[in-house]
């Protein structure tokens, strides 16, 4: 019985000892430096040949309310711990699955974006990259009666995939 309290008490020990040691970690998965309070999140300028007029906006605001959702972190609008900046680099609708006449079955929507982010506290996990998703959607269905839920669909999971290489290191 007196092994068993020992062991309780030592391994109680260790734990306190090395928690200080260890990042916060989010239920996410993802880490965040405990002493980081603070992100930037500047808007990203749709700078494709085709312009969608609101997907500036979407995909900046989607991207703030991922980090709002999963961590602890304030946005700010100026400075911050952590910093991500970039632009809409490539809006595109084309052809893919083309059939035996010559036509298309279904088009492809796909948006890049080229992402720039600087952690504060640890330099070697700042990052310059280019992202791309895209979505399918039926050619005989025009464009405009389904972008706003393509471009949705693409912004949320680009803003996994940038999430994901900030915090989750992927």
């Amino acid at each position: 019985m007196k092994r068993r309290g020992i062991f309780s008490l030592s391994l109680s020990f260790v734990i306190i000892l090395f928690a200080g040691c260890i990042p916060s970690v989010s239920l996410t998965g993802g880490t965040v430096d405990p002493t980081a309070k603070t992100v930037f999140v500047g808007t990203f300028v749709n700078n494709s040949s085709l312009v969608n007029p609101s997907l500036s906006q979407d995909f900046t605001n989607t991207l703030k309310s991922k980090i709002q959702s999963q961590t602890p972190l304030e946005i700010v609008n100026s400075g911050g711990d952590y910093r991500f900046e970039g632009e809409i680099t490539n809006y595109t609708i084309n052809p893919t699955a083309i059939q035996g006449n010559e036509t298309a079955a279904m088009n492809r929507l796909t948006i890049t974006v080229r992402v720039s982010f600087e952690n504060r506290f640890d330099e070697s996990l700042n990052f310059q990259q280019t992202f791309s998703r895209y979505a399918d959607y039926l050619s005989m269905i025009s464009l405009s009666s389904v972008e706003s839920s393509l471009v949705e669909e693409i912004n949320e999971a680009l803003t996994e995939d940038i999430f994901n290489k900030a915090f989750v290191n992927w």
